[in-house]
């Protein structure tokens, strides 16, 4: 077996971040890399996951999932390769998803480890259309908004990972419309001409959010997918259509707001219309991921799904690249590759 390195990098929070995040709140810190104690297997990183929910982490506020530590690495999902391993099960050589991200080498518990197969699909794949972003449009879609064949759906924030996903299992399952936002000339020519979208704008240009989607959906809508919040939630409810159905999936127009953001101002339509507006976790659908992944894994093979991914070179550009997220920089999801 080769030699493990004395150390590697590793990503700390140094700072809790007031507003946008900045170079201070971060630091790249050398660690240790040791052999793997019983029950354990050490990775070596090949690609790890930079996502909007790792905003609210750095806040040391009481949420779903607990902050970050100061002064401790960062983490989200990763995948990598099997250096040394003192667990049944695991040899070598194989490759596995874990939760150990935003560093080069992670001595991970081996039961949060899932072997993925590198024959079936790019290793990232298992970060994005394969993985947690994946199974949240999958499942805030079909579970959570309840679509039905025939529905218009409208989708923000609707070039990244779970956006880019949520339109196209609408339209592969037969919606009457789909719709969607994103903040390039570029990204809503790619939702048209790539992912099939029926129609789609650049809530940056052209005007209000609200007068965009209704002429996009002249017809209204019967469910929309929330990535953004703010002004994107409220031309949703103006659009709605009687029994509509929204997924609150995220807000990240607000995530990095310094001041309590305004509700949207016509909540009272929640009330005629009769909507449903569904806040969700992806940790709540874990019992879908085994249809999740057959019937994903059948529509990349017939290439009606289709995915892309940002991928940043180098640990040393992490913070970099989720910024760069932030900003929407990224067309799918995005991915740092580790050299």
């Amino acid at each position: 077996m080769t030699a493990l390195p004395a150390s590697g990098r590793e990503w700390h929070l140094a700072a809790r971040p007031h507003g946008w995040p900045k170079a201070g709140d971060v630091a790249l810190r050398e660690a240790p890399v040791t052999e793997p104690g019983e029950g354990r297997i050490l990775v070596r990183n090949k690609h790890f996951s930079v996502d909007p929910y790792m905003r609210g982490r750095m806040n040391d506020v009481k949420s779903y999932t607990p902050p970050f530590k100061l002064d401790h690495p960062m983490d989200g999902g990763a995948v990598g390769e099997v250096v040394a391993s003192n667990a049944d099960g695991f040899a070598v050589g194989d490759h596995v998803l874990h939760g150990l991200g935003w560093r080069e080498y992670a001595q991970v518990p081996a039961r949060f480890a899932v072997k993925v197969d590198a024959s079936l699909a790019p290793l990232s794949a298992y970060l994005g259309v394969l993985g947690m972003p994946g199974l949240t449009a999958y499942a805030g879609l079909f579970e959570v908004a309840s679509f039905k064949e025939g529905d218009a759906v409208f989708v923000s924030g609707a070039a990244g990972a779970v956006g880019s996903q949520v339109g196209q299992l609408a339209r592969i399952k037969g919606a009457s419309r789909v719709i969607g936002s994103a903040g390039s000339d570029d990204k809503v020519k790619l939702l048209v001409e790539e992912y099939g979208f029926d129609a789609a704008f650049n809530y940056k240009s052209g005007g209000s959010v609200k007068e965009q989607l209704k002429e996009a959906a002249p017809d209204g809508i019967d469910v929309y997918f929330d990535n953004v919040g703010g002004e994107h939630l409220e031309a949703a409810i103006s659009s709605f259509n009687l029994h509509g159905r929204a997924t609150i999936c995220g807000m990240i127009s607000l995530y990095n707001s310094t001041e309590a953001a305004p509700a949207p101002r016509n909540l009272a339509q929640v009330i005629g219309k009769r909507l449903r507006l569904q806040g969700m976790l992806v940790g709540d659908h874990q019992a879908l991921q085994p249809q999740f992944v057959k019937d994903v894994a059948g529509w990349l093979a017939s290439g009606e799904l289709k995915y892309r991914e940002t991928s940043v070179e180098g640990i040393e550009n992490g913070f970099d690249a989720f910024l760069g997220l932030l900003r929407g920089e990224n067309t799918g999801k995005m991915i740092v590759t580790l050299n």
